[in-house]
C-alpha cells in the first residue's frame, strides 16, 4: 500500500458518499445516539473551552460537544474531505451555531497550536487512517495537560452484520480484498487491546475502552440496501464496475446472508457494536 496514494483515494471517497451521508443524518445520529453521547460526555467538557472533532464526516458529535462548551466556547470540526467539512459547516449554520469553526485538516498533521483545544472526539476515523499512531501524538501535543480525547473504533466484523455482510460476500467473489495485519480498515481496531496500546504509545495515560452495542433498523431489505449504497464508499465503488445482472446477483448474496435478521412483517434489525475509549494527555 502507497500511503499518498491511499490518503488520496480516501479522500476522494468519502468525497463521493458524502451527499448521502446528508441525506441519511437523522438516521444515524438517531441509531449511533448512545456512542455519540458517551464520547461527549467522556470530555467532560465545560462552557467557555475549545474543543476539537477529527474525521468529523457531517459532524453531529461535534455539535453536540459544541452544546456543552457554551457560552464561549468552540468547535473546530475537521476533515480531509472538503464535501464532508461543507456538510459540517451547512448544519452548523442551519443550527445557528455560531461557535463552529470547519475546517479540512489532516487528522495526521493537526494544523493548531500544542496545547491549544481541551477536548478532542475522533467517532469511526483512528483506525481508517494510515498512521493512526502519527494522529495520535498529535493529538497529545494540541491538547492541554490533563485534557481527555475519546474515540470510537468498530467491534469484530461478526458483531457487525450490518456492513460486514457485503464485505464478506464482496471477498467471495474476489471482489474485494480484506486489510492485511496493520493496514486501515473499518474492523482494523476490533480488537480493545490494540486501542489501549496506540493511546498508551502515543503517551496518554489511563486509558479506558468500553463496547457499545446497539442495532440499524431498516424498513425493509430495499431501505438497508439503499442507506448502504449512499454510505458505503466500497459498495458504491464495487456496483460501478459491475454489470445490472452481477449487481442482481450480488445484492441477492449479500440479503441470504442477513435472512436471520429479517422480521415477519419485512422490517430488519442489524446488530452492531463499537468500542469507545477514551484517555488522559
Amino acid at each position: 500500500m502507497d500511503p499518498d496514494e491511499y490518503r488520496a483515494a480516501s479522500r476522494e471517497r468519502w468525497d463521493g458518499v458524502a451527499a448521502g451521508w446528508g441525506a441519511r443524518r437523522e438516521r444515524m445520529s438517531q441509531a449511533t445516539a448512545g456512542v455519540s453521547r458517551w464520547l461527549v460526555d467522556a470530555l467532560e467538557l465545560q462552557p467557555g473551552q475549545t474543543v476539537l472533532e477529527l474525521a468529523c464526516g457531517p459532524g453531529e458529535v461535534g455539535l453536540l460537544a459544541a452544546e456543552r462548551v457554551r457560552p464561549g466556547g468552540k468547535l473546530i470540526a475537521t476533515d480531509t474531505s472538503e464535501q464532508m467539512v461543507a456538510l459540517a459547516r451547512a448544519r452548523a449554520q442551519e443550527l445557528g451555531a455560531d461557535e463552529v469553526e470547519a475546517r479540512v485538516m489532516d487528522a495526521e498533521w493537526i494544523d493548531l497550536p500544542a496545547a491549544s483545544v481541551d477536548g478532542v472526539v475522533c467517532r469511526w476515523g483512528f483506525m481508517l487512517l494510515v498512521d493512526p499512531g502519527a494522529s495520535l501524538v498529535e493529538t497529545r501535543r494540541v491538547l492541554r495537560p490533563r485534557r481527555r480525547v475519546s474515540l470510537a473504533a468498530w467491534a469484530g466484523a461478526e458483531r457487525n452484520p450490518w456492513s460486514s455482510a457485503v464485505g464478506a460476500e464482496l471477498v467471495a467473489r474476489g471482489l474485494f480484498e480484506r486489510p492485511a495485519p496493520g493496514e486501515p480498515g473499518q474492523f482494523a481496531w476490533a480488537d480493545p487491546a490494540v486501542i489501549a496500546t496506540h493511546l498508551e504509545d502515543a503517551g496518554f495515560v489511563d486509558p479506558r475502552v468500553e463496547t457499545i452495542e446497539f442495532t440499524f433498523d431498516y424498513a425493509d431489505l430495499d431501505d438497508w440496501w439503499d442507506t448502504q449504497i449512499d454510505l458505503s464508499p466500497m459498495l458504491g465503488d464495487t456496483l460501478r464496475q459491475l454489470s445490472p445482472a452481477e449487481r442482481d446477483e450480488l445484492r441477492e448474496a449479500v440479503e441470504a446472508r442477513l435472512a436471520d435478521f429479517v422480521h415477519a412483517d419485512g422490517g430488519i434489525s442489524l446488530p452492531a457494536a463499537t468500542h469507545v475509549a477514551t484517555a488522559e494527555a
